[in-house]
């Protein structure tokens, strides 16, 4: 069993996944990370070994019970604890913005689903297996958007909008049947970060989108729960 804090971050074979397993490694941490594509999976976290840095690879598709508890079997027998879960998996089911088709008028429902199913409801999957082996004391962190803001709410893109203001919701929910606890739940938004969902026009490198999520990941134990940040800063529901 590792003495190091053990932390598994989702959809972490490229972009924000990644850096943010590469961070907390360099923190210390044992990481697991995790994506569908196993190949892609077993490279990237080759080459984060190769850098010096305790790293495992293990298959997850969020929106397949049968892996989920698979991926929740290994942590508890090999490592028998989680300190960290960083729901990073996520997806943008929506027609391109500006297309013409991204409106809600124009939304399909199996559009939505699939949004629900990867962004909201794989992260309450994996909290329902996971935050068990907590036992009390830990942090979860999910990855969220500013589209996912009812205070900033605004029209297209309803399959990812609607699942983010969910996985919002749902991480209120979980910091508030966990207050007796010492696990922190909080939501993060990296900013408009140049990976393959955000584009090359995007303001924030990997690096620095990254930064918050590990903040959150590594909050002392006088540190918030129930918030959403960006930068280490309140941002509004």
């Amino acid at each position: 069993m590792s003495e190091q804090p053990i932390a598994i971050v989702t959809g972490a074979y490229r972009g924000l996944g990644l850096e943010t397993c590469r961070q907390l490694a360099l923190k210390g941490y044992t990481l697991v990370l995790t994506g569908r594509r196993e190949q892609e999976g077993l490279m990237s976290a080759e080459t984060l070994r190769q850098q010096g840095l305790e790293v495992h690879f293990h298959p997850l598709d969020v929106t397949e019970e049968t892996s989920i508890q698979r991926l929740t079997d290994f942590i508890r027998d090999h490592f028998g604890r989680l300190d960290v879960l960083v729901n990073n998996a996520g997806i943008f089911p929506d027609p391109t913005p500006g297309s013409g088709r991204d409106s809600v008028f124009d939304a399909r429902l199996d559009t939505l689903r699939r949004g629900f199913e990867a962004n909201t409801l794989g992260p309450l999957r994996l909290c329902q297996t996971l935050i068990p082996l907590m036992r009390g004391k830990g942090r979860v962190v999910n990855v969220s958007s500013g589209m996912g803001q009812l205070s900033e709410m605004n029209g297209c893109c309803p399959g990812y909008r609607l699942s983010k203001a969910a996985l919002n919701a749902l991480t209120r929910i979980l910091a508030d049947e966990l207050k007796h606890t010492a696990i922190k739940v909080n939501a993060v938004c990296p900013g408009w970060v140049r990976t393959q969902m955000g584009g090359p026009g995007a303001t924030l490198s990997v690096e620095e989108g990254a930064q918050g999520i590990v903040w959150a990941a590594t909050l002392p134990e006088d540190g918030p729960s129930g918030g959403f940040f960006r930068h280490g800063q309140p941002i509004a529901w």
